[in-house]
């Protein structure tokens, strides 16, 4: 499998994977901390491209690419990315296709740039005001203590002694790709090194900070115009007064978007791929 290319953004590399053929191009954005976007959502692009081209972003401290040089706010976040598909020969329209954090950045953008943005696919997005909510009840200053913790916890894990053994389905297996079919044996060693090399990356902890502020930032925008289609899941968030899939139903109708609940997980594109993949090209029919 060829992993993608790497193109200087803002002094470093960003790796672009692209795969199909086609005027519009589905454009996959990783979850916070997702340490290899290109061989994680793959069995959901790969069930998907034999109709549009893929193109897998990965953001600096993902995957192949390289170290941030830039602050990750929400417009650096989407700025580079944009880049990086115009430098790799790719241009609009897109159909943003965004899971978890960066849900803040496919609002952001297809705010800033609605000529660009034909359409969006959520993959369980956060969603901005949910984010919000939980400021109230897990603010800055505690998330900020947590994610020190986490820190060396996640340093110890990544020496891969007998702790990484002990949590790997919480960590490398999480999402079940050291576990399932969806990646060769090769692949399956890729990634596990990719996750380890990059388990301690500054940027994950810096997007985790400010969260509410690119979370702020995309709702002052308001709601996307263009059509969307959201999965969202039963993910637990850290909000006693509503839920992830309360907050992910009301912002899907403000939206005006069709919506599709699910009770496999955060991660449930590794679940049912198949359905999830069908979901997302019905809908991409119905509004070509």
């Amino acid at each position: 499998m060829n992993y993608g290319k790497k193109f200087i953004v803002n002094d470093t590399q960003i790796n672009v994977y692209t795969e199909g053929k086609g005027d519009i191009t589905i454009v996959f954005m990783s979850g916070g901390a997702v340490t290899a976007p290109v061989l994680e959502y793959k069995c959901l692009y790969s069930k998907m491209s034999h109709k549009y081209r893929i193109a897998v972003v990965e953001k600096a401290g993902y995957g192949f690419s390289g170290s941030a040089k830039t602050e990750r706010t929400v417009e650096n976040l989407v700025e580079e990315s944009r880049q990086a598909l115009r430098l790799a020969g790719i241009e609009p329209p897109y159909v943003l296709a965004p899971h978890s954090y960066s849900g803040f950045e496919a609002v952001w953008w297809a705010n800033n740039y609605p000529d660009e943005i034909k359409a969006i696919l959520s993959i369980d997005m956060g969603i901005p005001d949910m984010a919000i909510a939980q400021e109230k009840e897990f603010p800055k200053e505690k998330r900020i203590k947590t994610l020190e913790k986490q820190k060396k916890l996640f340093s110890a894990i990544a020496k891969q002694g007998f702790l990484a053994k002990l949590v790997k389905n919480k960590t490398v297996n999480v999402s079940g790709m050291m576990s399932g079919n969806h990646l060769t044996d090769e692949e399956k060693a890729l990634y596990s090194k990719l996750f380890y090399k990059n388990l301690c990356n500054s940027e994950f902890t810096q997007e985790s900070i400010l969260m509410t502020e690119n979370a702020q930032k995309a709702m002052e925008k308001g709601k996307p115009s263009c059509p969307c289609c959201f999965f969202i899941s039963d993910m637990k968030g850290f909000t006693k007064n509503t839920t992830w899939r309360e907050e992910g139903i009301r912002y899907a109708k403000a939206c005006k978007g069709e919506y599709h609940l699910t009770d496999k997980g955060h991660m449930f594109y590794s679940v049912i791929p198949q359905e999830t993949a069908d979901t997302f090209l019905n809908f991409l029919e119905k509004i070509e």
